[in-house]
């Protein structure tokens, strides 16, 4: 049988029911519903991140922690300008004898008196000893010039390519951070996928920089102006900042090793070793 005209399906009757209420009574519901609504989210929100266990969660902040490590070691890296030293010979008949030291964005000429340089050491140096210095960062960042070292000139295309990458490395890594960050605070496991991905790539991009580096310091050595004074004979070294990037590369790829194990399944390792197997389930 039809429907009367006067009648109406469940739906609509509710609805008019509810409309026919107060304002006030309205707002009230709605607050009410709302409530409801985000306590319910609360709760979902709360049973995924419930998933993760202590111990798991242990596993990421230890692994965090060895990461950022690594991510120390960038840093003092590539904000400092040790990474190679330049020496000049102490027998040229003078009291004081010249060295420089750079690094990715600036150089240190100094002069260093003969008396403070090492017994038994031919070259001038090491740079950290006391003496009149003389730092200024490269210009080819700015006005595209080269900078000149004891009558020899960099090739700014390479220094400004390891610049270029050691920064990217910094990026990524700094993006692997915030994503280890998510997975702690909004339980978000996927993330740690990316985040051991992020890690890898900006240990590799930290190497890749470094070997950058070590061809511009070798074009810099083998590009020496015709124009007088001579150039003077030099050695170099390279220094604590370039160690420090080698050992930020390496630990930050053995973090991406670990948060990349953390990804995996327990089952695979149950068939390997059945006792740890059964633990992680």
């Amino acid at each position: 049988m039809g429907k009367g005209v006067g009648e109406r399906s469940p739906p609509q009757l509710c609805l008019f029911r509810t409309w026919a209420l107060s304002p006030a009574t309205r707002m009230m519901m709605w607050s009410n519903f709302f409530m409801h609504e985000e306590d319910r989210r609360r709760r979902a929100h709360g049973a995924r991140k419930a998933k993760m266990t202590p111990e798991h969660e242990g596993k990421i902040k230890l692994a965090l922690l060895l990461t950022s490590v690594g991510a120390t070691l960038a840093v003092l890296a590539v904000g400092t300008e040790f990474w190679v030293e330049l020496n000049t010979y102490r027998d040229n008949g003078s009291a004081v004898c010249d060295a420089a030291h750079l690094g990715l964005w600036k150089m240190c000429t100094k002069r260093l008196w003969q008396a403070d340089v090492p017994a038994g050491r031919d070259t001038c140096g090491p740079a950290e000893l006391p003496g009149e210095a003389n730092c200024t960062y490269f210009k080819f960042f700015t006005t595209g010039e080269d900078a000149h070292i004891f009558q020899r000139t960099t090739k700014k295309e390479v220094n400004m390519a390891a610049a270029v990458i050691a920064v990217l490395g910094m990026a990524v890594m700094a993006l692997g951070c915030l994503c280890v960050i998510m997975v702690l605070s909004k339980g978000a496991e996927f993330l740690l996928r990316v985040a051991a991905i992020c890690f890898g790539l900006s240990g590799l991009l930290l190497l890749v920089s470094l070997e950058v580096f070590r061809h511009s310091v070798q074009a810099l050595l083998q590009r020496v102006s015709p124009e007088p004074p001579p150039s003077p004979a030099l050695t170099y070294e390279y220094s604590w900042s370039l160690g420090c990037g080698v050992g930020a590369g390496l630990v930050l790829i053995l973090g991406s090793g670990f948060f990349f194990l953390l990804t995996l399944p327990p089952w695979p390792w149950g068939s390997i070793c059945p006792k740890w197997g059964h633990r992680a389930t």
